[in-house]
């Protein structure tokens, strides 16, 4: 039986090292980067250079050919952090790169298309769980943030569905026509939508197995915190390769779009994953309240003899 084809952007990057060894044996993968070597300066095989910022989309138009899947891993990062007008054209940019992901995969017919968004699409409402004033985020809800990053997120987020929903792409007279026969009494089916581009956002947690040992000492919000976000690697490939093979992904209104939080199953979490279980079946195998059990007890007792507890 064929691999599956797969495109990935980033990827060299450090989403993707974390998922290449596994999608490599699983996948006929096609990678693409703005470089070939990781951030520790390492040569990553098989990354081919491309600049998806380009509006040129026919110049890296043959890599998306005959793709099943999509997964967009790129991210333009500022040249300095701590310029607010730099932070914001950075992510103006990976605006435009993730509407050219969309808009050549939907011209190239790919069915498939997912994105690495991220908690900072919500993080708005992250201080007011960690003051207690709210115990969960449902990706069903209202996407907030209060920083550029997490604003671009959203908006990937929300073009997404717009490519899902497919009716800019479609045929607008016989969105027309079918406008007209609906108030006819006629039923207004897929003409209207044209052809959509199925896509999932994960908005990835804390892929890292350090955070809860970078807080001060008896800093148990920053613990929570880490506990609540932390997503291992294999449960990050598992939620991706989930998100590429579900067959079907399409809402209680027949749109193929969804948001899943990508977290492992964190007995401290504070963001759903009830859907991504419910609807590719997603099983994280890994729990930050077990996978880190001693640091959490470090920093409890350094909590009470910091009298805090």
């Amino acid at each position: 039986m064929a691999k599956r084809t797969v495109l990935i952007t980033g990827a060299a990057g450090y989403i993707a090292s974390l998922i290449l060894p596994v999608l490599r044996e699983r996948y006929d993968l096609t990678l693409l980067d703005v470089r070939t070597t990781d951030r520790n300066g390492q040569p990553v095989p098989g990354v081919q250079i491309a600049d998806l910022l380009n509006p040129d989309r026919d110049i890296y138009r043959a890599y998306f050919r005959g793709m099943d899947a999509v997964v967009h891993l790129g991210f333009v990062r500022p040249a300095d952090d701590h310029d607010p007008d730099q932070r914001f054209r950075a992510e103006f940019d990976n605006v435009q790169m993730a509407y050219n992901v969309y808009r050549v995969a939907w011209e190239e017919e790919v069915r498939r298309v997912v994105v690495a968004s991220s908690n900072h699409a919500a993080d708005y409402y992250e201080p007011l769980i960690l003051q207690h004033k709210m115990d969960v985020v449902d990706p069903n809800g209202r996407a907030l943030s209060d920083n550029y990053y997490g604003w671009a997120k959203e908006v990937y987020e929300h073009l997404g569905f717009v490519f899902a929903v497919g009716k800019v792409h479609g045929n607008p007279t016989l969105g027309i026509q079918s406008k007209i026969a609906g108030r006819a009494g006629a039923t207004i089916g897929d003409r209207e939508r044209g052809r959509p581009l199925e896509n999932i956002q994960l908005r990835i947690g804390g892929p890292r197995e350090t955070d809860v040992a970078n807080c001060p000492p008896g800093d148990l919000v920053c613990v929570r915190r880490a506990l609540g976000a932390y997503l291992s690697a294999r449960d990050l490939t598992q939620l991706v390769i989930k998100s590429i093979e579900t067959e079907d992904i399409r809402d209680e209104h027949g749109i193929p779009f969804q948001i899943f939080y990508g977290i492992s199953g964190n007995s401290h979490a504070f963001w759903s994953i009830v859907n991504a279980r419910k609807i590719i079946g997603y099983e994280p195998q890994d729990n930050s309240e077990t996978r880190f059990y001693e640091q959490i007890v470090e920093h409890i007792r350094a909590a009470q003899a910091q009298g805090k507890l």
